[in-house]
């Protein structure tokens, strides 16, 4: 019987603590839900907000400050912290302070744009901003702060590129209509007139190239290659780039080998591949002088996460200066432009690459020296290595297991004149 009274003793008292912890942990749950946190809206001062602000503010993509009559902050989102707007309970940007001020005095809602230096670059880079103030009941006073630092950027790109696309095209098409005004001049010397038609063959013939390029470019930027991914041969892709450009090396007296590892293969969209490896294979053969060599070579390589395949564009041409090599994968930019012009250069070969191999989960990098040549290495996902289908539109890549294959290799890729 004691011992049945004990047990019933523990049991009661078991509960009681059991109740307890409960009643402890859901005190501490309710009041953890009513404390703000810094993701959404941060108390300043005690001064009271507008029934349901609080709550809107909360869930405001733009930085949010609200300013009592003494202009200490009443709330400040994470943003506006993040942003620099807010420190020690102030306003930071004097110009916003202003505008706060005007609006508390005379009711009036204000808007305007800055530039506010970035905290911690030391490069002196500015945040361009918008800013509009409007009062928030009697005392308070409202302030929204939209980062508008990544539009100006893309906006800027967006207009250099119509700039230069204009500047491209106005070239072949102004020297089209002086040469057929030419032409008409010389009806009556047959010479004049075959030496015009040719001159305009040429110009016809790089205007096709610019908007063909540009129509390219377009497409590796908006097209998803998963969709028409197989696995590609790389030996295929190299033999079509050296027939691409097998004329224009013949001119020049140029020789093209390749070397490397055969029966390699890649995943991805076989059409775009084939475009970006063309290009690197036609820049070396426009920017190499004559009687020089142009060499090709692939090897595989393992990454963390899966093999990948190198393939590597070797020329002795007139190289890239290390100020160049920054921005040689720029649309439109060009180490050497009037060289360029005189091959027929558009510009977008590189940025195409990079497009390609970027989209594709590759890379491509260069060395270069002056005087010397360049090397510009292609690295993309090898077949063999990934699991061959998408799921929700990404590529999964798998290696099949850990052991080096056969075709592993530390050894650098042969430089033109150890190639066969």
């Amino acid at each position: 019987m004691d011992v049945n009274a004990a047990v019933a003793a523990a049991a009661a008292i078991a509960g009681l603590a059991t109740g307890v912890i409960a009643m402890l942990a859901f005190r501490w749950s309710e009041r953890e839900q009513k404390r703000p946190t810094r993701a959404s809206v941060r108390p300043e001062s005690g001064a009271p907000l507008p029934p349901g602000v609080d709550t809107v503010l909360s869930v405001l993509s733009s930085s949010a400050v609200v300013l009592d009559e003494s202009d200490s902050v009443v709330k400040a989102s994470s943003a506006a912290y993040a942003l620099g707007l807010v420190r020690g309970g102030r306003l930071s940007v004097e110009a916003m302070l202003n505008m706060a001020r005007d609006t508390r005095r005379d009711g009036e809602i204000r808007q305007v744009e800055l530039d506010l230096p970035r905290r911690g670059t030391g490069r002196g880079e500015a945040l361009a901003v918008s800013a509009r103030v409007a009062p928030l009941g009697s005392r308070l006073v409202l302030l929204l702060v939209e980062d508008l630092t990544e539009a100006r950027r893309i906006e800027a790109v967006r207009r250099d590129f119509v700039a230069n696309v204009s500047h491209e095209l106005k070239t072949p098409t102004g020297a089209l209509s002086l040469l057929s005004e030419a032409v008409m001049d010389a009806s009556e010397d047959p010479e004049a007139v075959e030496r015009f038609a040719g001159r305009m063959q040429i110009e016809a013939t790089r205007l096709t190239n610019l908007v063909q390029e540009l129509i390219d470019l377009s497409r590796v930027q908006n097209d998803d290659p998963l969709e028409d991914s197989e696995s590609v041969r790389v030996d295929e892709l190299v033999a079509e780039a050296i027939d691409r450009c097998r004329q224009q090396a013949g001119s020049k007296q140029i020789t093209m080998a390749s070397g490397g590892t055969a029966e390699l293969r890649v995943w991805g969209n076989r059409g775009q591949l084939a475009a970006a490896l063309g290009n690197l294979v036609e820049n070396a053969v426009n920017y190499s002088p004559a009687r020089t060599r142009v060499g090709i070579a692939a090897r595989r390589i393992v990454a963390q996460g899966g093999g990948l395949i190198e393939i590597a564009v070797t020329d002795q041409g007139i190289g890239i200066s290390e100020k160049d090599r920054e921005r040689v994968f720029e649309r439109f930019y060009r180490v050497d432009p009037a060289r360029s012009r005189a091959t027929g250069g558009t510009g977008l070969g590189l940025a195409i690459v990079k497009h390609v191999a970027a989209s594709h989960g590759g890379e491509v990098t260069v060395w270069s020296s002056e005087g010397q040549g360049s090397t510009f290495t292609l690295r993309l996902p090898e077949s063999g290595s990934v699991r061959e289908r998408t799921t929700g539109g990404q590529l999964f890549v798998v290696r099949d297991d850990d052991r080096p294959s056969e075709t592993d290799t530390d050894e650098p890729i042969p430089a033109p004149e150890a190639l066969p």
